[in-house]
């Protein structure tokens, strides 16, 4: 069945139908949320409000308009998190608050290794300072991480899975595993640092 098929019947109270949209999307929202990072926050988090966003788009989506609704799925899930990263920008939720952006400030190709997207309210002075520390930030990372780590967090950021990591790399999916608990630390105590 297609998705608008899939719509169609959840729309009419099908459950199956429903989980069917979920189960068949959960790959894309993994994707996608793996594009967003917060020091001191959790994947699980990000593809929580992935899963919200999709489970918005099947409820909403309209087949009388030009869209497909993989094409209006992919928004709503973007959509949706990156409102949950907003409101996370508040004294309450400092750890969410305290964010990192690796791609927001490269001007050109050879910079834009890393592909995080993060939502930041800052003013126009705020984004030419970013956009001279953003080579310091790139170059601290370098120097945190071992080659072999930093490999892993560039894979592991354009959404491939630690299987996928593992084959490209020639390690185990343990060592993914572990290399990327380490790189979480090591990021955060940047982080630290830093504040």
């Amino acid at each position: 069945m297609t998705d608008e098929e899939l719509v169609s019947l959840s729309r009419n109270g099908s459950e199956k139908a429903e989980n069917e949209l979920l189960e068949r999307y959960k790959d894309t929202v993994m994707k996608i949320s793996r594009g967003y990072f917060i020091i001191g926050g959790e994947l699980e988090d990000i593809v929580q409000e992935g899963m919200i966003g999709l489970y918005k788009a099947i409820k909403n989506f309209k087949t009388d308009k030009n869209a497909t609704f993989k094409t209006f799925a992919i928004t709503c899930i973007k959509h949706q998190i990156q409102t949950a990263i907003k409101k996370a920008n508040t004294k309450k939720n400092l750890p969410l608050s305290n964010s990192v952006s690796l791609q927001s400030f490269s001007e050109n190709e050879e910079e834009e290794f890393l592909p995080v997207n993060l939502i930041f309210q800052v003013s126009p002075d705020e984004k030419i300072i970013g956009r001279e520390n953003y080579k310091d930030l790139i170059e601290t990372i370098k120097q945190t991480l071992s080659k072999k780590e930093f490999e892993v967090l560039k894979y592991y950021l354009h959404g491939y899975s630690y299987k996928e990591i593992a084959e490209f790399l020639g390690l185990n999916q343990k060592s993914i595993d572990n290399s990327l608990s380490r790189i979480k630390n090591k990021l955060k105590n940047i982080h630290k640092e830093n504040t």
